[in-house]
């Protein structure tokens, strides 16, 4: 996706709303005509690879980039690390905004923590389809297993997100709304991930048919290119905005269905130069700034 249709789409939306303003007998400055939704930037946690330093200070360089928040594994739930990320996020007010579960099957646990760590959020994985896990199978045990949790999690106002990844699974938007209205919890969404469904499909469709249903988003970017040259895995090799998910598309489909919070980063973490550039590019991307 070439960044000028970024700047041209920007040009246009400023021009049409101070044309607008003009019109009202008002005058509206270039900065302030903005038409994207607020998203809350974020990463995964993980992501910080510099293993010299302590969890406050890793939280203290994602804060000086300018995250808004960040998300942790189910892994980091030993006591002691608890106690540590606690610290950290109130030091640093950094906001710890989620637990990413995948396919464990405890989710119970990941509720729990979420909760402590002052999250709003646990990532949900439905399992995977396989030569020897038969479609119908995984759509029964997951639906079964997310109700059985959704309770607890409305107690403790955390949602159970479900996340569109390759397993073999929710081939399709149509499918997902219904495998998430069957389950009937206010608790129960979508965590949907923009690049995972460039391989079969577009983003902006899915939004607008999942709608409301989604309550947090992953951010990355999947090339149809590389996966045809290279592997399908390789798709993935491609940075946030030069592969074939079209983020002018994404933000209108978002903007339509009035979503408004968090967007993290999954891609390859590293130093800070690393993380401030995938801070600048999800800027970009999301009309940030």
């Amino acid at each position: 996706m070439a960044s000028g249709n970024l700047s041209r789409r920007h040009f246009l939306q400023t021009g049409a709303v101070a044309a607008m303003a003009c019109a009202a007998g008002t005058s509206v400055s270039m900065g302030q005509a903005k038409t994207s939704p607020r998203f809350k930037k974020a990463v995964k946690y993980h992501m910080v690879t510099d293993k010299s330093l302590s969890i406050a200070e890793k939280f203290s360089l994602l804060k000086e980039i300018g995250y808004d928040g960040v998300e942790i594994r189910t892994a980091d739930k030993d006591s002691a690390k608890v106690k540590e990320l606690l610290q950290a996020r109130d030091k640093t007010e950094l906001p710890i905004h989620g637990i990413i579960n995948s396919n464990n099957p405890d989710i119970k646990t990941a509720i729990d923590l979420s909760k402590t760590l002052g999250g709003t959020s646990v990532l949900v994985v439905a399992g995977r389809v396989s030569k020897d896990v038969s479609y119908d199978d995984n759509y029964k045990e997951w639906s079964n297993r997310i109700k059985e949790n959704a309770p607890h999690a409305e107690k403790q106002g955390i949602q159970l997100l479900v996340e569109n990844v390759w397993n073999n699974f929710l081939l399709s938007p149509l499918e997902m709304a219904r495998f998430i209205d069957e389950i009937n919890s206010p608790a129960v969404g979508v965590y949907f991930d923009v690049g995972n469904v460039v391989r079969f499909g577009f983003p902006e469709q899915w939004i607008r048919i999942l709608g409301k249903r989604i309550g947090k988003l992953d951010i990355k970017e999947y090339s149809r290119k590389l996966q045809k040259d290279e592997g399908l895995w390789k798709g993935f090799n491609v940075e946030i905005g030069d592969g074939d998910s079209d983020y002018p598309a994404v933000v209108d489909a978002l903007e339509e269905i009035g979503y408004s919070g968090w967007a993290t980063a999954e891609v390859k973490g590293g130093d800070k130069a690393r993380l401030t550039e995938i801070a600048d590019r999800m800027d970009k991307v999301l009309e940030l700034k």
